[in-house]
């Protein structure tokens, strides 16, 4: 067992909530360069006071415009500041006793890297014509070639870098389009030096009991149950949500899953199912098994749909306001309800390895049962008439909510 996979982790994307410029031309009046990150520091005492005990941060390296098109993997995006505001940042997570992961894109490459730039570079995946190959093709995103040692090197470099300064983690950005054995070569090296340090990959397509494996990642992104529990609630057919649960299980034997209802790439998970929504997909999220993250702004049911073109991500990814207290007020009720299951989630951390069985399901009821050694959860949620969840926890309820 991984001592950071009992963690609840909050996910920020940095860029976007510290107000930086998502790309030059859409800079105004604002500067490129200006310390930002400082700007997040109320907001890690603010996930802290909800119970959250990790912080998953989106990209923080220099880039070109979104984070994912890397410019240098080893300096902080100047967008968001310098070493010492890292190091602040860090003191701060660490001193209220959070742990950090950080956004490894490790996939590709920003087209304008200097490496990608470099034609005797020989870690650049090319074309039969020799030009640089591009990913799923966006022409900023250059493949780099996971058979060279050349890449070996540089990912081992990039996380043992970082690990040394204060991150506890990674996030490993598009981890299925990776061959699973350049993970597991990696991660055996980086593991020797930092034998602590957790490695998520992000799977959306593929196997996620193989490669996790095969990867030797200590977990994986449960994109199918994300979908069957928005999927399930809009459509009003839990059952789709009874078979999703019986594949968690089935994925969980392996590994406890990183599962989530929202996160920078999806539409918020308010404006999909409402809010009674949101409040049941929360109930969900704390009370199954695998290793939660909840999105930042889905404790206050933001919303947020994903637009067209270039910018199609800019809604999902808002700026915070420069304190809690600036909230608009109507999104309260829901962070009360968040940390009320956090606590209820940290007094039964058991629940990452628990075992989960559907016990009744109708097309708008379901009923599920999360149970280790002599403990038992039992959670009841209905979409009609009155939106509404129970849980009990060893024959004693331990909350009720109603929409």
């Amino acid at each position: 067992m991984h001592e950071l996979e009992n963690r609840i982790w909050w996910h920020l994307y940095p860029l976007g909530a510290a107000g930086a410029p998502p790309r030059r031309e859409a800079q105004g009046e604002q500067p490129w360069e200006e310390h930002r990150l400082p700007h997040l520091l109320p907001w890690i005492d603010y996930a802290a006071d909800m119970g959250f005990t990790g912080i998953l941060l989106g990209p923080i390296f220099e880039s070109t415009s979104h984070g994912y098109d890397t410019l240098d993997h080893f300096r902080l995006d100047p967008r968001l500041g310098d070493q010492a505001d890292w190091d602040e940042f860090v003191a701060r997570a660490h001193g209220r006793g959070m742990a950090i992961m950080l956004d490894g894109v490790f996939n590709h490459l920003g087209a304008e890297h200097p490496l990608a730039t470099d034609p005797t570079w020989p870690g650049i995946r090319r074309d039969q014509d020799g030009t640089p190959a591009v990913w799923e093709g966006h022409g900023s995103l250059v493949e780099l070639d996971h058979s060279r040692p050349e890449v070996h090197d540089l990912v081992r470099g990039v996380m043992n870098h970082w690990l040394d300064r204060g991150a506890d983690g990674w996030r490993l950005d598009v981890a299925y389009a990776v061959p699973s054995g350049f993970w597991a070569s990696v991660l055996i090296s980086v593991r020797e030096k930092h034998p602590e340090a957790m490695f998520l990959g992000e799977v959306i397509h593929g196997d996620y009991a193989q490669i996790t494996r095969d990867g030797t990642l200590d977990t994986v992104t449960q994109y199918e149950l994300w979908k069957a529990i928005w999927s399930s609630m809009t459509d009003h057919n839990l059952w789709e949500l009874q078979h999703a649960l019986g594949r968690h299980a089935e994925f969980s034997q392996v590994a406890p899953m990183q599962t989530f209802v929202g996160n920078h790439d999806v539409p918020r998970i308010a404006s999909t199912v409402g809010d009674a929504g949101a409040a049941l997909a929360a109930v969900m999220l704390l009370t199954l098994p695998g290793i939660p993250s909840v999105y930042y702004g889905d404790e206050q049911a933001f919303r947020g749909e994903k637009a067209e073109g270039f910018a199609a991500d800019d809604p999902l990814r808002p700026p915070l306001p420069a304190g809690p207290e600036e909230l608009a007020p109507n999104g309260w009720w829901l962070h009360d309800l968040y940390r009320e299951l956090i606590a209820l989630r940290r007094r039964c951390s058991w629940i990452t390895r628990a075992v989960v069985e559907v016990e009744h399901t109708e097309n708008e009821l379901l009923r599920y049962a999360v149970t280790a050694q002599h403990d038992r959860l039992e959670v009841e949620v209905a979409l009609s008439p009155q939106p509404r969840a129970v849980v009990t926890l060893n024959g004693e309820t331990v909350l009720e909510w109603a929409g």
